[in-house]
């Protein structure tokens, strides 16, 4: 790990049972950069990310966020320093919980004060009105719970945003919208992304740096303009692009 690095990953393994789904993942992502990993269903790609997260504590290798060693245990001073933003912001957002409360709620569990100007100020960063605010969730639409559960993630002011297939659920138009905005705020932040996904095109767009996983390992790691150029070196890469610019064809 350099002193620029924020996140270093080495030899990262998981095991359920008898299965290693993860088997010696190695990758380090300097402060303020962008890494996206991505594979199909089953490749351990979302795996790395609960395991870094502190969601899977039945991990084994070595795993630094700014300099510091992670252990299965994480600290409340973890949870601040890193958020994650999950897949399905229907399911992650308590449905009998206002917009209000969900983003109340972290800075009350990390102690921070000022929290009316905070919850104004965060949804004007993601771009809502201030008339959704006592909304819930099944009031808004999928783009806009999104951009709600990306406001919760930045509340407690984190330095690392760990992104789950963040636009899988949303409709190709809002994808590109949320894309654009958690660039926006990466720009305006410093922040530090993973993001996982199976969409080679959404990593591509985020991240100047990807890493294709399959069968639980980390088959290659490309830039975003080798990839975009066709320079890859994978068989696995060559096919996870060629069926991405199918799909971007048909």
């Amino acid at each position: 790990m350099t002193t620029a690095d924020m996140i270093d990953i080495r030899d990262l393994r998981v095991r359920f049972g008898t299965v290693e789904a993860v088997k010696g993942v190695s990758f380090a992502v300097a402060r303020g950069a962008s890494f996206g990993v991505v594979g199909e269903s089953g490749s351990g790609k979302s795996t790395v990310l609960r395991a870094l997260s502190g969601l899977n504590p039945a991990w084994t290798g070595h795993m630094e966020i700014a300099g510091q060693t992670l252990t299965r245990q994480r600290s409340r001073d973890f949870y601040r320093r890193v958020q994650m933003v999950f897949q399905d912001p229907y399911g992650s957002l308590h449905p009998r919980q206002t917009v209000d409360r969900a983003l109340s709620e972290p800075l009350v569990v990390h102690g921070i004060g000022d929290i009316e100007a905070r919850i104004v100020r965060g949804l004007a960063e993601v771009a809502l009105p201030p008339t959704i605010r006592f909304r819930y969730p099944h009031q808004l639409s999928g783009g806009q719970r999104q951009r709600v559960a990306i406001a919760r993630a930045l509340m407690a002011e984190p330095e690392v945003l760990l992104l789950d297939e963040p636009t899988s659920a949303l409709d190709v138009s809002v994808q590109a919208e949320v894309l654009n905005l958690l660039s926006d705020i990466q720009a305006r932040r410093g922040l530090t992304y993973v993001m996982v996904s199976h969409n080679l095109a959404v990593v591509a767009h985020l991240c100047a740096m990807v890493g294709v996983m399959q069968g639980g390992e980390m088959v290659e790691m490309i830039s975003a303009d080798d990839l975009r150029a066709g320079r890859t070196k994978h068989p696995h890469t060559t096919e996870l692009r060629t069926l991405s610019t199918e799909l971007e064809e048909a």
